[in-house]
C-alpha cells in the first residue's frame, strides 16, 4: 500500500521572525510580489514586480491603474500600502515572507523614471509610465525552517 504521509509531515516546522535588514535583503532577492492598498474602502491586493532601490521598493504602473489614482490622491504625503513577497517551497513548505508597510509615492522626477525604466522590466504587455516608490515604515518577516523529524506517537 502506499504511503499517504504528505511530504510536509516528515519534519517539524517552526518560524523564525527576521530582522529588518535581512528581511529587506530577501525581498531584493525576487522580483515579485503583492502590493496592498485601499479602493473603494477595501482592502485590494495586486501582483507586481519590483525592484528594491536604497531601502524603497520601486514599481511600475500605468496611468490607468487604481495604485496610480491612489498615489496621485494622496499627493507628498504618500499613500499608506503593504507590500508582501515571499519564497516558499510548495512541497515543503519552507522558506520566508516578508511584509513592508509604508507610504507610497508617485514619482515624478524625470531622472528617476528613466532610471527605473532600465532596472524594472514589466512582466504585463500594458505601457507602464509611471513608477510608485514605496518607503518602508515597518518591516517584518519571517523565515520557516525544518527544525527536525516529527515526534514518534
Amino acid at each position: 500500500m502506499a504511503d499517504d504521509t504528505p511530504p510536509n509531515a516528515t519534519a517539524t516546522h517552526r518560524s523564525v521572525e527576521l530582522d529588518g535588514v535581512e528581511a529587506l535583503r530577501l525581498l531584493g532577492s525576487v522580483s515579485l510580489g503583492r502590493i496592498v492598498f485601499t479602493r473603494l474602502a477595501l482592502p485590494t491586493i495586486r501582483p507586481v514586480n519590483h525592484v528594491l532601490v536604497d531601502g524603497d521598493i520601486v514599481i511600475r504602473t500605468h496611468g490607468d491603474t487604481t495604485l496610480t489614482r491612489y498615489t496621485q490622491q494622496n499627493g507628498d504625503e504618500g499613500a499608506v500600502v503593504a507590500y508582501e513577497a515571499d519564497d516558499i517551497d510548495p512541497d515543503t513548505h519552507l522558506g520566508w515572507s516578508v511584509v513592508v508597510t509604508g507610504y507610497a509615492r508617485l514619482v515624478t522626477d524625470p531622472r528617476e523614471l528613466a532610471r527605473y525604466r532600465t532596472l524594472l522590466r514589466p512582466w504585463v504587455s500594458k505601457r507602464m509610465d509611471h513608477a510608485v516608490r514605496i518607503s518602508p515604515d515597518l518591516v517584518t518577516g519571517v523565515r520557516l525552517t525544518a527544525d527536525g523529524p516529527p515526534p514518534v506517537a
